[in-house]
């Protein structure tokens, strides 16, 4: 697949206004993507769980103007202006532009809210461009008189969604979806995320993932920038080849339901994660005390009662703990007896794996 096949060639429908409203999800990554090269392309392929309720829903109205040589819009946020909100949007319609040419012929309204902290560490990038970009194929599949299949509506979403935000084509579809060439998975490209192809054991259906906030506030670095550090790290290159090798080992473990593997194997990716991070110039510990504490109280959990239970990290200071749903109810104790108390404000949000985006 190229880029150019994603350019149609004509619109067989006008369109004067209307709107489109999708629901799209966060995603959390097992196999973390960190580094990327120009137009959004990763440095190595990465796997994630699809989320359920960490969501950004997302309505886009639309009226035809008579000039088209500029963008216009306008973004909303919880109902609040966000002007600062505007040159991002800019620059993801600027790359885009050419794989849909309506663009300049409308103004929008995106009117947007999440079911969780905007800039926390949950991934509201994801979230946000994928639900704009699922928006906009609608409007696309409108002006293209509704011939556009499934498959390649959400093919060209993806596609669109990573030119905002790279880890955003993960987060269209469920519920472990790959982005990345990687020579052992089929189909897996760079320009979009995939559906997982291969056998997923029982015990990673309907998996749980509890997320604590241990910090609510801006993060401290931006993921373009951290992505950016990456280019003159001394341990990029090994970093790339050890996150291909890490999905490669994914798939038995997948396959075969190898809880000890899967855990080892996750821990292992979201310390690295952080582990490039403080080890770029500059430099970055985006953990908080707490974290620290957090990871250290379920270590010893696990190994005092056998759980089955783990943690994931962004790039922040919240923790992702994920666990199988039939230990759901012991862990859900554990942490309100124990995790809760290292969170702002006591917050955490439960959530589990899930399906995907929806039109609403």
């Amino acid at each position: 697949m190229q880029e150019n096949q994603f350019i149609p060639k004509s619109y067989s429908n006008s369109i004067e206004k209307g709107s489109f409203t999708w629901s799209s999800p966060s995603n959390i990554a097992l196999v973390k993507y960190w580094g990327k090269k120009k137009d959004q392309i990763p440095e190595n392929p990465s796997i994630s769980f699809t989320l359920n309720n960490c969501k950004t829903i997302t309505k886009l109205s639309f009226s035809k103007k008579e000039s088209t040589d500029h963008f216009a819009f306008d973004v909303f946020l919880d109902d609040e202006k966000k002007d600062d909100f505007k040159p991002k949007i800019e620059t993801f319609f600027k790359r885009i532009e050419t794989y849909l040419p309506f663009l300049k012929g409308f103004y929008f309204k995106i009117e947007t809210s999440n079911t969780f902290p905007h800039s926390s560490g949950i991934a509201s990038s994801a979230s946000g461009m994928s639900a704009l970009a699922l928006c906009l194929m609608s409007i696309e599949k409108e002006l293209s008189g509704n011939i556009i299949l499934d498959e390649v509506f959400y093919q060209k979403a993806s596609f669109l969604a990573r030119l905002g935000s790279g880890s955003a084509c993960r987060s269209l579809e469920g519920d472990l979806i790959v982005w990345g060439n990687h020579k052992n998975i089929e189909g897996s490209s760079n320009l979009f995320g995939v559906k997982y192809p291969y056998q997923v054991h029982e015990n990673f259906k309907n998996y749980q993932d509890t997320i604590l906030l241990v910090d609510k506030g801006e993060k401290q670095v931006s993921s373009t920038v951290g992505h950016n550090l990456m280019h003159n790290h001394p341990f990029a290159q090994e970093r790339f080849k050890q996150a291909s090798a890490n999905l490669n080992k994914l798939i038995p473990i997948l396959k075969t339901g190898d809880m000890d593997g899967f855990i080892a194997l996750v821990e292992s990716e979201a310390l690295t994660l952080h582990a490039m991070m403080m080890t770029s110039m500059p430099y970055f510990i985006l953990m908080k005390p707490n974290t620290l504490e957090i990871i250290n109280k379920i270590w010893s959990f696990r190994q005092n009662t056998g759980s089955k239970i783990c943690f994931t990290l962004d790039a922040g200071a919240n923790v992702h703990v994920l666990y199988p749903e039939n230990e759901s109810d012991k862990i859900v104790e554990f942490i309100k007896n124990e995790l809760v108390v290292f969170c702002q404000k006591g917050e955490y949000i439960k959530d589990k794996i899930g399906f995907g985006a929806q039109l609403l």
